[in-house]
């Protein structure tokens, strides 16, 4: 007579190592900004191309992505598709308009709250990992994972103790529940994603990381839509851009962190060096305020009124990618004084367009630019400074095209192909190492348990 199954099985099994494997679908979380928002306004940025990209590439490789971000309008769907693979849910978590970031942490209960019903409506291990991005997200993150029993991975984007060590005058300093805030999630991540090396070493410095959980992966850039194309003239053509002029150009949110205000300064020193630059000389501002530079939105148009260089300084508002990356073809160099920059994507997208940069030696940015060949990074950020480096393009013309043709070159390196599989292998060795601990912890408590 055969036995019942149940009397054969003896004591449970604990749960088997396996092989390493890439997670089937991934819970991507960035509560404070949309990836539907145009970068370049409010608190679309960067971090938006990143997530939008980033997501588009893993599904290309067969991990499905679904973004969960704060609705911040009634009229939004509850589900957009945006892209094969990659599905963005909106999660209601107070009101919808009028709510400034510095408001949000007031809200992650509720965001909290809306991800677990969504997460409800699934069968159990419907999502195999979390990956956020930002601090918000990283505490909705740590709770999700716990709850789900799958690995997190975290992406800081930017680091409050970093920030608040290079703010500009008068610009306010992170708050120390963002500080404490990042502790905590450093200290839960099973994964940390660092941009750069550089990044990474701040992780440990600054906030204690577990070495062994810190992965350094570059930021990648679209190369099909930012690439050189028909060239400088022919942006300029449809930009309307004179074919003669010096064109400085600064592109993405205008607050203080990115010290717009430097490219100012130091357009105003080398126009009153060189008066004759000034009738063939156009500077494209393509950005809005953002930030703290919400507080004096007209901020940069009183300044550029006051250095007295109000006739040259040309104001736009964010456009899509496509238009950007004539902006960047049409630019002599592109200008990036920021106070700080986890990678700088700018750098890199102008790069890829053909474009030397002219960037602050900061975070990142000594990684996305290759200094004395794809552009040139300068130390500091005094107007002097810049305005010397501004002038070497006005003395030599050609410098703009030798260096553009260098910084197409450099850009290649930065494929989001090469990103998301670096990703990838992150995700699965976070999952692996869970599997592991989860294994030994079996084995640990079987053992235990025997006379």
């Amino acid at each position: 007579m055969t036995r019942p199954a149940a009397t054969l099985a003896g004591p449970p099994r604990p749960p088997q190592p396996g092989t390493p494997r890439r997670p089937r679908r991934v819970a991507m979380l960035s509560v404070h900004t949309s990836p539907l928002h145009q970068p370049g306004t409010g608190d679309a940025g960067g971090m938006n191309v990143y997530i939008v990209e980033l997501a588009r590439r893993l599904a290309a490789i067969d991990i499905e992505v679904e973004i969960f971000t704060r609705a911040t309008s009634a009229a939004l769907p509850p589900v957009v598709g945006l892209a094969p693979g990659v599905l963005v849910r909106h999660v209601d978590a107070g009101p919808y308009e009028g709510l400034a970031k510095e408001d949000l942490p007031t809200q992650l209960c509720a965001f909290t709250h809306g991800l677990m019903q969504a997460w409800a409506g699934h069968r159990p291990g419907h999502y195999d990992l979390v990956h956020s991005h930002y601090w918000l997200s990283g505490h909705v993150g740590r709770l999700a994972a716990e709850r789900w029993g799958v690995p997190l991975v975290h992406a800081m984007h930017t680091m409050a103790k970093v920030k608040n060590a290079a703010l500009a005058e008068g610009d306010t300093p992170e708050p120390e529940v963002r500080v404490i805030g990042e502790t905590q999630i450093v200290g839960a991540a099973d994964r940390l994603i660092a941009n750069t090396d550089k990044e990474a070493g701040e992780l440990l410095r600054h906030y204690d990381a577990d070495t062994g959980r810190v992965a350094v992966v570059h930021p990648g850039v679209n190369l099909d839509v930012f690439r050189p194309a028909d060239g400088r003239a022919a942006a300029r053509a449809r930009l309307g851009l004179p074919q003669d002029a010096f064109v400085p150009l600064f592109t993405g949110r205008i607050q203080p962190l990115k010290a717009p205000d430097v490219l100012l300064r130091a357009v105003a020193r080398l126009l009153e060096e060189r008066p004759q630059l000034r009738e063939r000389t156009v500077v494209p501002v393509v950005g809005g305020p953002s930030g703290s530079g919400l507080a004096k939105p007209e901020g940069l148009r009183k300044l550029a009124a006051a250095l007295g260089i109000a006739d040259v300084v040309r104001f736009w508002p964010p456009v899509g990618q496509q238009e950007l990356a004539d902006w960047y073809r049409a630019a002599s160099v592109l200008v990036m004084p920021s106070r700080s920059e986890s990678f700088g994507l700018v750098a890199v997208e102008a790069q890829a367009c053909g474009t030397p940069v002219i960037a602050a030696e900061v975070g990142g940015l000594p990684v996305a630019v290759r200094h004395g060949t794809s552009g040139v990074l300068v130390a500091g950020h005094d107007p002097v400074d810049y305005a010397r480096a501004l002038g070497a393009f006005v003395r030599d013309p050609s410098l703009s095209d030798r260096m553009g043709d260098a910084a197409a070159r450099h850009a290649r390196f930065f494929g989001w192909d090469t990103a998301a599989s670096a990703t990838a292998e992150a995700y699965t060795e976070a999952i692996h190492e869970r599997h592991l601990r989860l294994f030994r912890g079996g084995v640990g408590s079987v053992l235990a348990s025997r006379p």
